[in-house]
């Protein structure tokens, strides 16, 4: 069974293409609606800075009527003044003026206020709290796939600090045929809080070969697919992770047949 594909195939590896940018910008306007309105899986929560005050900086502050910027601006609060850290929710923390007015703040205007010591504010403690409660991730990946181009799509869950389930699809573009797959693999990352995090994982799924119509008897073959993978992330900053990895497919052909491919890959993900 082949994976490669013959060059009138072209126009469907650009159909994948275009396919993969929509999805991919789908989940970018999902992540872009969560910061505007800030949108997220975790409750706001008490921040280990809460109710530290802070001296504004800028000319002034804005303060909005909720955690995004999709809320409007109600309040400036001017240079010099202080305020109060109240709450946080993602990105944005709640605070509180001298003169009592309440509302949101995104956490780059904070980061040029000043603390009661007079140096400049510090969020890195916040950012690695993000990172250490990551729990959904969307990325996407390019690699080989044999001697292939291949691209992938997944999305993951965390279990728990060190147990993630992940969803994959992919495609493999070749000179003879094309092969479409998707896989469930569960990860184990036992160095999850760490920036660099190797992780492994197995899993199964399902492998769909279509070759060339033009070959003669060329058929579609479908067959059960398992994996097991190794890999590794790199927290590169904000909410966004660099990740490589290096898997085995074993496709199922028959009782008495079964063909092992290899694939590598990179690619970036962002958390939520």
């Amino acid at each position: 069974m082949s994976t490669a594909m013959a060059p009138t195939a072209r126009g469907r590896m650009h159909k994948v293409l275009n396919l993969a940018l929509t999805v991919f910008g789908w989940l970018a306007a999902i992540a872009l609606v969560a910061a505007l309105f800030g949108v997220s899986g975790a409750e706001a929560a008490e921040t280990p800075a809460a109710g530290e005050r802070l001296q504004v900086t800028d000319s002034y502050l804005e303060l909005r009527t909720g955690p995004g910027r999709g809320f409007p601006i109600f309040f400036t609060v001017p240079r010099d003044e202080t305020i109060a850290i109240e709450l946080r929710h993602t990105d944005w923390f709640r605070v509180r003026s001298v003169g009592g007015k309440v509302g949101w703040v995104e956490r780059s205007q904070l980061e040029s206020t000043l603390t009661a010591g007079g140096v400049k504010k510090t969020f890195r403690d916040v950012l690695l709290d993000d990172y250490l409660s990551r729990r959904v991730q969307l990325g996407v990946a390019y690699g080989r796939f044999k001697s292939e181009p291949m691209l992938k799509l997944w999305t993951s869950a965390r279990l728990s600090e060190t147990l993630s389930v992940e969803a994959t699809i992919g495609q493999v573009q070749g000179v003879f045929s094309g092969t479409d797959f998707w896989h469930l693999n569960v990860l184990a990352e036992p160095w999850s809080d760490r920036r660099f995090s190797p992780f492994l994982g197995v899993g199964v799924g399902q492998f769909t070969n279509f070759p060339n119509p033009s070959l003669i008897g060329a058929t579609t073959t479908r067959a059960k697919l398992a994996n097991a993978t190794l890999g590794a992330r790199f927290h590169l900053s904000e909410r966004f992770v660099l990740r490589a990895d290096y898997t085995l497919y074993a496709a199922f052909v028959s009782d008495a047949r079964t063909t092992e491919y290899h694939a590598i890959t990179a690619g970036v993900s962002f958390f939520f």
